[in-house]
């Protein structure tokens, strides 16, 4: 299990990597919030009904399940990744921040899946992060968020991603992180329509989530909703384990509750040797 997981990762990372050679020469501007919601066409707002009753279906119900903090808690159990259970966030009820350990870095990342910016973060990041993670040095909590829906000609791709990644952590939580990385793998360019639901369900597949709970879930944008006020939590803020008043970019970076990425010159997010600096490691 462990080989097939590496082995799913790596290749997920190789097509990212060449996905963002390309990326990265037209890509240079900051990726911040409060984009307008942009709509095009007859189909794209037939789209947006679509997703807007397929999120009806249970407006307040409550958040996946091991994600009690509106997060993802990833930690090393013999050498494997393996993701923290927990009860859901409650329809009404609000998060439980992570509580913080004595000698283990804890690495949190808040990021859009069609957030170039996260992408070039993850790809470059989180080989060595997995590794601090496996040998139980780290933890890595994350949060996929919703920002950028309005770069998607009205399909939402920001929230029906950030929707089927919950439903992967709800049923199949062990495969959440090889799902993240096939999604940066995969990820589609803004100004386009992203990702169908059909698609997203055939990458859960290959990441290894293959029940019929998960294709329902993600077909069905099952979390939606919960995407929807994960977010708006983060945003409004403070950002829990931060001084940070809410979210105003992405990736957000925290490493016990400091930020990386707030000064480009050092912190680098393409760059293994700046973040390890960070953490206070040699990244070997």
């Amino acid at each position: 299990m462990s080989e097939n997981g590496s082995a799913r990762r790596e290749a997920a990372r190789e097509r990212a990597r060449t996905a963002l050679r390309t990326e990265r020469t037209r890509r240079r501007r900051t990726t911040v919030l409060g984009v307008g919601a942009l709509v095009l066409g007859t189909v794209a707002v037939i789209t947006v009904v679509a997703v807007v009753v397929g999120q009806a279906a249970d407006p307040d119900g409550p958040g996946p399940r091991n994600a009690v903090s509106d997060g993802v808690v990833l930690r090393g159990d013999h050498g494997e990744v393996v993701a923290d259970r927990s009860g859901p966030v409650p329809p009404a009820g609000t998060p439980t921040p992570t509580r913080q350990r004595d000698g283990v870095v804890d690495i949190t990342v808040y990021a859009d899946y069609m957030c170039p910016y996260c992408n070039q973060f993850e790809t470059a990041q989180f080989p060595q992060i997995e590794r601090w993670v496996r040998d139980g040095t780290a933890t890595l909590e994350l949060h996929p968020v919703s920002v950028l829906d309005g770069r998607s000609l009205g399909t939402r791709y920001s929230t029906r991603s950030a929707a089927a990644a919950a439903c992967v952590v709800d049923h199949d939580p062990d495969a959440f992180l090889a799902f993240d990385t096939a999604l940066f793998a995969e990820q589609p360019s803004e100004s386009t329509r992203g990702l169908s639901d059909d698609e997203l369900v055939a990458i859960a597949g290959r990441a290894g989530a293959d029940g019929p709970a998960v294709a329902t879930c993600i077909t069905r944008q099952h979390f939606a909703p919960w995407v929807a006020r994960s977010t708006a939590r983060v945003r409004t803020g403070p950002v829990p384990n931060s001084s940070l008043p809410g979210l105003t970019s992405t990736p957000t970076i925290l490493v016990d509750g400091r930020q990386y990425g707030a000064d480009p010159r050092t912190q680098s997010l393409t760059d293994p040797a700046q973040f390890a600096a960070f953490v206070g490691r040699s990244g070997r």
